[in-house]
């Protein structure tokens, strides 16, 4: 399979400080790459130079098979900033219909792509009176516009309430489906945390950690909490049968290592009789975040 987007070796330097110190990483057709790290990491500038709005020093970068920045490369990529401006005197319709005409196609479609991000009812207010969650939502309707080959989205969901982000990656899932490659930068951990493929780690301009989040979760060996619920009058005797658990009312606490983890699990199920539930809680996206940050000296 081609790869929608490849980068070798990217380095680039801003008054001798690098902003990318040699990364490489790969985006599929059909995946969900999710780019995270701190202020300053190199997330924009990266993005940046995959739009072709920034030269690189050392590298390759290639887009869609294309050099990033050529008319090959802009006719199959979309971009969506974390704040998007539009006329405030357009209507969302007249916005749209005008970027669909800019790109040679008929102004009649911006209706219904104003529909699949859920802009049906506001589709002719005009935009002055939109909030920015619904701002972020025309910003969407117009990178949908030509079927995009690769997708690059800089806190996409910025200004977005609960349900209108799960739609929102409901629509990325559906594009993914169809072969569209997303690459997203994000600082909503928790819903990254469920709906990407692979995930992206940068500090400092190096990029620190990339796999699966169960990868990651391997390589950063974290440990593994399980909350224990003990049956009533069995808090105290569950407590005694594993030590080192903190006990809080009837729940206990415990924190084992990856490699402890089935051992652990089958001292508990020993207790079964005695027990209400067992809940098992892997290190979350934040923890492994927090990790390989540290790890870089953040």
């Amino acid at each position: 399979m081609t790869s929608t987007l490849k980068i070798s070796e990217l380095t680039k330097t801003f008054a001798g400080i690098r902003a990318l110190d040699a990364v490489s990483l790969t985006v599929e057709p059909g995946s969900r790459v999710a780019l995270l790290g701190h202020n300053g990491a190199g997330k924009s500038t990266m993005m940046k130079i995959i739009l072709g709005l920034l030269p690189f020093d050392a590298g390759t970068v290639e887009v869609c098979g294309a050099a990033p920045g050529s008319a090959q490369a802009r006719k199959q990529v979309a971009y969506l900033p974390e704040n998007t401006a539009f006329h405030p005197a357009l209507t969302g319709e007249e916005q749209i219909g005008q970027y669909l005409a800019l790109r040679g196609e008929d102004p009649a479609k911006a209706r219904d792509l104003l529909d699949r991000v859920g802009l049906h009812d506001a589709a002719r207010r005009r935009i002055g009176t939109y909030s920015k969650g619904m701002r972020q939502r025309v910003g969407l309707a117009q990178a949908l516009i030509g079927k995009p080959k690769l997708l690059v989205l800089d806190e996409p969901t910025s200004g977005l309430d609960p349900v209108s982000r799960r739609d929102f990656y409901a629509l990325l899932d559906g594009l993914a489906a169809q072969g569209a490659a997303i690459l997203l930068s994000s600082h909503a951990l928790t819903e990254v945390e469920a709906r990407t493929d692979r995930i992206v780690i940068l500090s400092n301009g190096r990029m620190v950690a990339t796999g699966t989040l169960a990868d990651l979760r391997r390589t950063a060996a974290l440990p593994v909490t399980m909350h224990v619920t003990a049956k009533n009058g069995y808090a105290s005797e569950i407590a005694d049968a594993l030590p080192g658990a903190i006990r809080v009312g009837a729940d206990l606490r415990l924190s084992c290592g990856q490699e402890e983890k089935l051992g652990m699990l089958a001292r508990v199920a020993g207790l079964r009789d005695k027990l209400a539930d067992i809940e098992v809680v892997p290190p979350s996206l934040e923890d492994i975040y927090s990790h390989f940050s540290r790890r870089d000296g953040q």
